[in-house]
């Protein structure tokens, strides 16, 4: 366990970063200012947690930090990361400034909210990126891989092209179908695992000689999820219509960043967790 506890500096900067823009007064003339500024700490933080990673280790979970959260259902507040997950926190806080200097004349000035809310959802999906990526509680991992439903439906909804209420709903149909579909895997799974204070660790639930039937659902009710989000034929209908319509910075985190949590996910989760089923499904 790391001594600084560098994975949830990383997640707070961000989120606070969108609170305090929420917070401040309405036309807030220094919001992009302000955004790049706490992007620009985000990617600092995280090369600074980066320089503490020990390549080599065999994809060892390192900067490992587990607090108890909600002990009598298991969840806990645990995260680390290994190389794969490293490198995907790196992408995306690389990616949200460079996005936020894109996008700088998108949205104007007008005196209202609407420029401040623009930058402080971009800080609020870094943050629950950050978080999806690090997550090593199944359940924590749920949460994050819903959270980021909410960043996306309204920098597409509220500032996207002319069809974007259609193009943030449908977007958010898919991804709220895969997340029940999973979310019904997520307690099956802790029903089958070992159970405790810490029952949806993922070191718990890794190994766990469930087979047959049940694994095969299990299986593909995180698969399921994961497929709308990669997204994989035919559940990938989602993305075209979503990246058309999103500002150019917001459609550069869609296909950069978001669409390989499903991915992402399949490697940490599936396999690790479900080895039988896998072979069983390739």
């Amino acid at each position: 366990m790391s001594d600084v506890p560098w994975l949830t500096i990383l997640l707070a900067v961000p989120a606070l970063g969108a609170l305090a823009l929420v917070l401040l007064p309405r036309g807030f003339a220094r919001a992009r200012e302000f955004a790049l500024g706490v992007s620009l700490l985000t990617l600092v933080l995280a090369i600074l947690a980066a320089l503490q990673f020990t390549v080599g280790r065999g994809g060892e979970l390192q900067l490992t930090e587990v607090y108890s959260w909600i002990p009598q259902f298991g969840v806990s507040f645990a995260l680390g990361v290994d190389g794969i997950a490293l490198s995907m926190i790196l992408l995306s806080v690389i990616l949200v400034p460079i996005c936020l200097l894109a996008a700088w004349n998108d949205v104007p000035a007008d005196g209202t909210r609407r420029l401040q809310g623009y930058v402080a959802w971009m800080l609020l999906l870094e943050a629950m990126m950050i978080g999806v990526f690090a997550a090593t509680d199944v359940f924590l991992f749920y949460v994050f891989f819903e959270a980021m439903l909410v960043p996306v439906y309204f920098l597409i909804g509220q500032y996207g092209g002319p069809d974007r209420a259609r193009a943030a709903t449908k977007f958010l149909l898919y991804s709220l179908l895969g997340g029940l579909i999973m979310l019904v895997a997520v307690i099956a799974l802790y029903v089958e695992g070992p159970g405790g204070t810490d029952g949806f660790l993922l070191a718990n639930l890794t190994g766990l000689e469930i087979g047959g039937v049940t694994e095969k659902l299990l299986f593909l009710g995180f698969f399921i999820a994961f497929a709308i989000k990669a997204p994989m034929f035919p559940v990938h209908t989602w993305l075209p219509h979503a990246a058309t319509e999103a500002r150019p910075a917001t459609a550069v985190l869609l296909v950069g960043v978001l669409d390989k949590v499903g991915t992402f996910g399949m490697l940490r989760f599936c396999l690790q967790m479900f080895p039988e089923a896998s072979r069983w499904a390739t």
